[in-house]
């Protein structure tokens, strides 16, 4: 009985029951490096399901048996892919499975920032009426700048769309765009963005686009959302112009080091909404996400199967 390792403590009944005749290693909620090569010594798993973690050369040497790599999700920046190619070992993911369950949260930000959700609930909670004082951003009729345009950011250009505002993206790689959305180059998607969305995967090419240079060069009072990748942003420049008031405020749900620590510069930051990589975890997308993972690497394994019949 061949066996998969899953870098997470639990898969979706429906993923499960798809891999009847593996037998399926758990490796907790917080798996380490070390406590990952470990199990893949002691197991030496044909396939891994990456859901938490980091898989690198060290790990895959300690599968020998490995085949496939498939990632519970859309995002491989966690896969050392350099090392899988040199090894014969295959790296998939679910691609679009949760695309729905990360605009939505990616909305759900550019909401609490523009009408300061956040700060509202917590002064009326502490007895305050803020009706004759408080005014509220208006997102109809602004534009909205979008970094990637694939599935995940093209639903939440629709969204956008309907709700009135101007939709501009760059993305070297997108085509077939729909009409609502108006493909830029990355000077203008500065310059005329009222807020900025992020739904690109994390690369060696855009590792702290975010910055102060390019935040420089964004309208003042910009809203910045990041549901992507923590490392597409440099933290230090961001807390920055938030606190000058260049970047009006920021809904993130991803950061450069996760989880994020106490004492993190941007707790307490009342213009900074935080929620912690949580904007795929959905019942929905954890259904969709661990299904397609474990399709994938069937597809894979069954391929090598034939192919070295």
């Amino acid at each position: 009985m061949s066996k998969i390792l899953v870098t997470g403590a639990d898969l979706a009944p429906q993923a499960l029951a798809l891999l009847e005749g593996h037998e399926v290693v758990y490796a907790g909620k917080t798996p380490t490096e070390d406590g990952l090569i470990a199990l893949c010594k002691t197991h030496d798993p044909v396939a891994i399901i990456v859901r938490y973690g980091k898989v690198g050369p060290a790990m895959m040497d300690a599968a020998p048996s490995l085949r496939v790599i498939s990632k519970h999700g859309s995002g491989t920046d966690t896969i050392d892919k350099v090392a899988a190619k040199a090894r014969g070992i295959e790296v998939v993911a679910a691609v679009g499975a949760n695309a729905a369950a990360v605009a939505e949260q990616a909305l759900a930000l550019l909401l609490a920032c523009a009408k300061s959700v956040v700060q509202l609930n917590a002064r009326m909670h502490a007895g305050h009426w803020d009706k004759a004082t408080h005014k509220s951003l208006e997102l109809g009729g602004r534009t909205v700048g979008l970094l990637g345009l694939g599935a995940i950011g093209q639903r939440f250009a629709k969204m956008a769309d309907a709700m009135g505002m101007r939709v501009i993206g760059f993305d070297p790689y997108a085509t077939n765009l729909p009409a609502y959305i108006q493909s830029v180059d990355l000077g203008t998607l500065w310059r005329e963005s009222d807020a900025i969305s992020l739904h690109c995967p994390l690369t060696d090419d855009n590792r702290g686009l975010i910055d102060a240079e390019t935040l420089a060069k964004c309208k003042p009072g910009v809203v910045i959302v990041n549901t992507a990748r923590g490392g597409l942003i440099n933290e230090a420049d961001l807390l920055a112009a938030v606190q000058s008031g260049q970047v009006a405020s920021a809904g993130l749900d991803s950061f450069a080091v996760e989880p994020m620590t106490a004492g993190h510069p941007f707790q307490g930051q009342e213009r900074i909404v935080l929620s912690p990589h949580i904007g795929g975890v959905t019942g929905d997308a954890y259904v969709n996400m661990g299904v397609g993972a474990v399709k994938n690497l069937l597809a894979v394994l069954a391929q090598r199967a034939t192919a070295s019949a």
